[in-house]
């Protein structure tokens, strides 16, 4: 007769295990709300196994303290302190040094709402896809934000899909999973340490062959985002043209025809 208790931990460990990372820089004044609302929406009814890391790369304001506090609060939580900032160099460590079967972030803020998560998870965990991505752009999507920033973020996805040719719609919605296949053969390629980490990461995984599913989301603006629009928009631009040339050269095409 098989003992009980060993059946039921066998079957746990076959459930995938999702590590959601959230990338802070300076966020000291929110954390504590956020990952609150966070953890319980998790506990509440979440099918995988899951954990939080709280990545902080190069706060000044008390976030690294307020992180490790939440993480003797909660177990299922721990910290990861970079002394540099950058979100997709948090991302990159983060995801490179986590053995969760899904590595996913989302923007402290929350301005996804979380009832996406699940089936963004469940998009690589039983769907068969290597890169899930929230959509503000699908027409099921709702979305609340100013006309300034709807409109730059239109433009943004525009060039991106007609420079790269590529087929998603939303490069930059702060709310994306990965399997470890992605952080095994794509990271590494990825340049980026700051926003367009993003779309960098996005446009390798599509022109490498791997599945990518858009999930559409509700979604409503950051009243609070410190983020420089302009300034990130010309830094994502270059990214862009960086990118298209990486793909036109010829090391690119004979790795990826070899392959």
């Amino acid at each position: 007769m098989s003992d009980p208790e060993l059946g039921s931990a066998t079957v746990s460990e076959q459930v995938p295990r999702v590590e959601l990372v959230i990338p802070l820089l300076n966020e000291a004044h929110v954390l504590e709300r956020s990952v609150a609302t966070i953890h319980a929406f998790l506990s509440a009814g979440f099918p995988y196994r899951w954990s939080i890391l709280l990545a902080d790369n190069g706060s000044h304001d008390g976030t690294d303290a307020v992180a490790a506090q939440l993480a003797e609060k909660y177990e299922e939580v721990r910290t990861l302190c970079l002394s540099q900032r950058g979100r997709g160099r948090a991302l990159r460590l983060a995801w490179q040094h986590s053995d969760a079967d899904i590595m996913a972030y989302c923007d402290v803020d929350i301005s996804t709402d979380l009832a996406a998560f699940e089936p963004l998870c469940r998009a690589i965990a039983e769907e068969g896809y290597d890169v899930a991505i929230g959509s503000r752009l699908l027409p099921e999507s709702e979305v609340a934000r100013g006309p300034l920033r709807e409109t730059i973020s239109r433009c943004y996805n525009l060039i991106v899909r007609s420079v790269l040719w590529i087929s998603f719609k939303d490069a930059q919605c702060g709310f994306k999973a990965v399997s470890k296949r992605v952080v095994e053969e794509i990271i590494p390629q990825v340049r980026d340490e700051a926003w367009f980490f993003d779309t960098e990461l996005l446009t390798l995984s599509e022109k490498s062959g791997l599945r990518l599913k858009e999930i559409p989301v509700r979604w409503t603006d950051d009243d609070d985002s410190r983020v420089r629009i302009v300034s990130t928009a010309w830094e994502d631009i270059k990214g862009v043209v960086r990118v298209r040339r990486l793909l036109w050269s010829r090391a690119w095409r004979d790795a990826h025809r070899r392959s």
